[in-house]
């Protein structure tokens, strides 16, 4: 086959020499005046090319090559390494150093392309030559005479108008890049730019795609093939048509062998070599949408969407696969058994965290990820009920005028709010007197946490919330208590990971490191905490919360561990939760309709809600040492305010 590209222009536009004009007029040529032709426009194109390089003024600068850094496919890993999706932008690519490349594959393109690539300046004037002749003789464009430079620089800086001054222009740039990069570098960003079908670019992602290993091990036969798809790459890929592409190898083989780059013995063993075909990857969609979604996110937020596309960024995230899909396992499980007691169109979300590190280590954001990608778990807010009670009461102890065992009055009352009176009720309308806060905490009164919030100032308890992340929209009315905002799944596990570690806190996050693909560090989100709540009111708030499961409305969240929570349930039954914890690991699941619409008559957190965190949180525990939470009497009581 021809070493050369052919031309991508119909029909010249315009004249570029005399000799041109003459070559044009020429009708058949015989085989020794082609040779002396070619010769002779070959010194025509050379001597030229020099002035062309002095009058293309207002070409691209090719220095900025030297700094030049290609798009490339962005990877999100698990913790453990486990590839969960890649991100890219149009170009889907993962950048190898030339000795990562084999020398198989090297070979097999520059005699496909450039037989001559380590021998000429930027042109090759035979091959330039014999395509003006070629194309002049047709009376049209039959063959390029491109070398490998002049196609890297038309896919960096030119456009794809099929016009022979742009071709001109290759070659003045391609002159001008080989002054300022060896062989080799330009060979590497080549192998790393070109386009080889399927939304592949550059040789790793094509190696993975078409065979399903790295570049660097690619066979004399794989290299080949993959040598053949670079002139029309869907047209000759072996996932169209394996006939056509052996017809390609056939080709690109012998012009191995042709060189004498190969011998006859390497050139039959290729031909008979098995091609194991991979599968096309560019296009697949995340192992873990509602993981993968949410770092991307992240990293859109963190590096701008550009980067995302186009960085090649690596990132470990703080999941690990299995486990997360043991979570979304429970999620499926349990959605079809609520729908079993008659939760209509109910929809979930569970988040756990790691209390010690604020790291996420399963996020659910819905029943099926495949029909909605609306994460319920990071962006749907919805009213917590009950399970706010927590920010009211860690506020009281806070002030140092409360514990656990201080007593409040559960009884009628009313309260002045805008321009009517507010009437607070108990979930089941009735009123038990005067009771501990522990008690009120594990019977889930609302009568008294009201009064408590009301004691210590609204707008304190919404410092609170600030304070553990909650950025909802909140007034300081009688009913914020009762959890009359909108939270997200996030924020609550968040929250009480702050509770559960004694009030340090750590931005809660899903990555915990980003690489770029050379190994530089761009983010490391190690756990650096901070002291931001009392340690004795987040102890007491804990020890108060253990009492919700060992007595109170969350007895079907025991685990036979140490544990705390809280239910929680709007009044029109629209919301159901429990959140909870154990030293180790902290987990929020939320139950509802995407139509906020009531999902069942006397539908509660404790009833419905418990039992799914229970079942997650035994497996999830399965293997972890039992753990006791630290007592209120190793830290200091804060004096009262």
């Amino acid at each position: 086959m021809s070493s050369s590209r052919t031309f991508e222009d119909k029909q010249p536009q315009r004249r570029a020499s005399s000799g041109f004009e003459f070559l044009k007029g020429v009708g058949q040529v015989t085989g020794g005046t082609l040779l002396s032709i070619t010769m002779l426009a070959s010194s025509i194109v050379a001597g030229g090319l020099v002035g062309l390089a002095i009058s293309f003024r207002n070409l691209p600068d090719v220095r900025q090559l030297r700094n030049f850094f290609p798009s490339e496919t962005t990877y999100i890993y698990d913790v453990k390494g486990k590839l969960l999706t890649s991100i890219h932008g149009e170009a889907n690519r993962e950048v190898v150093p030339l000795d990562r490349i084999s020398p198989n594959l090297k070979r097999a393109v520059l005699a496909s392309e450039d037989s001559h690539f380590y021998d000429h300046h930027g042109i090759n004037p035979v091959g330039v030559g014999r395509a003006v002749v070629v194309n002049a003789v047709a009376g049209g464009v039959k063959e390029g005479g491109s070398t490998v430079t002049m196609q890297l620089v038309k896919n960096l800086f030119l456009s794809r108008k099929r016009a022979f001054t742009r071709k001109l222009a290759e070659a003045v740039l391609a002159i001008r890049l080989e002054q300022i990069l060896n062989k080799d570098q330009i060979l590497e960003m080549y192998l790393n730019q070109v386009y080889w079908g399927h939304n592949n670019y550059g040789v790793q992602t094509a190696a993975r795609s078409y065979f399903n290993k790295s570049a660097e091990y690619l066979s004399l036969g794989e290299s080949a093939m993959m040598a053949g798809l670079i002139q029309a790459p869907e047209e000759f890929s072996p996932f169209v048509s394996m006939k056509l592409a052996k017809q390609k190898q056939k080709e690109v083989l012998g012009r191995m062998l042709e060189l004498n780059w190969i011998n006859q013995s390497e050139y039959d063993d290729a031909l008979k070599q098995e091609i194991k075909l991979g599968r096309i990857k560019s296009f697949q969609g995340s192992a873990l949408p509602y993981v993968t979604n949410t770092v991307a996110q992240e990293l859109a937020k963190k590096f701008g969407r550009e980067t995302l596309l186009k960085g090649g960024m690596r990132v470990q995230t703080t999941v690990d696969a299995n486990f997360q899909m043991m979570a979304e396992e429970t999620v499926t499980k349990w959605h079809k058994l609520l729908l079993e007691q008659g939760l209509s169109k109910n929809q979930m979300a569970l988040v756990a965290i790691d209390p010690r590190t604020h790291f996420i280590k399963a996020l659910v954001g819905g029943i099926d990820s495949k029909t909605s990608e609306f994460n319920r778990a990071t962006q749907s807010q919805r009213q917590p009920g009950s399970s706010f009670k927590p920010f009211v009461y860690y506020t009281a102890f806070a002030s140092g005028k409360y514990t656990p065992d201080s007593t409040v009055l559960d009884a009628p009352v009313s309260y002045r709010d805008g321009n009517g009176w507010y009437f607070p009720r108990n979930y089941d309308g009735t009123f038990r007197g005067e009771m501990a806060i522990r008690t009120a905490v594990a019977q889930s009164r609302n009568i008294p946490v009201i009064k408590i919030g009301k004691a210590v100032g609204m707008n304190r308890v919404i410092e609170t919330c600030r304070t553990l992340g909650i950025m909802s929209p909140m007034e300081p009315v009688s009913s914020l208590p009762l959890g009359a905002i909108g939270v997200t799944p996030l924020e609550m596990a968040s929250a009480y990971a702050t509770f559960a570690n004694y009030g340090w806190q750590s931005p809660p996050t899903v990555i915990a490191r980003v690489t770029d693909s050379s190994g530089n560090v761009l983010l490391d989100n190690t756990p650096k905490p901070q002291l931001v709540l009392d340690p004795w009111a987040s102890a007491a708030i804990i020890d108060v919360m253990r009492s919700v499961i060992s007595e109170g409305t969350g007895k079907g969240a025991a685990i036979g561990r140490p544990a705390a929570g809280k239910t929680g349930t709007t009044s029109s039954e629209k919301d159901i939760w429990f959140v909870g914890t154990v030293p180790q690991l902290t987990t929020a699941v939320w139950v509802g309709r995407d139509d906020s619409r009531q999902l069942a008559d006397h539908a509660t957190g404790g009833v419905m809600v418990a039992p799914i965190w229970k079942d997650f949180m035994e497996k999830a525990l399965k293997n972890v040492p039992v753990e006791n939470f630290k007592p209120t009497s190793q830290f200091s009581r804060p004096k009262s305010q």
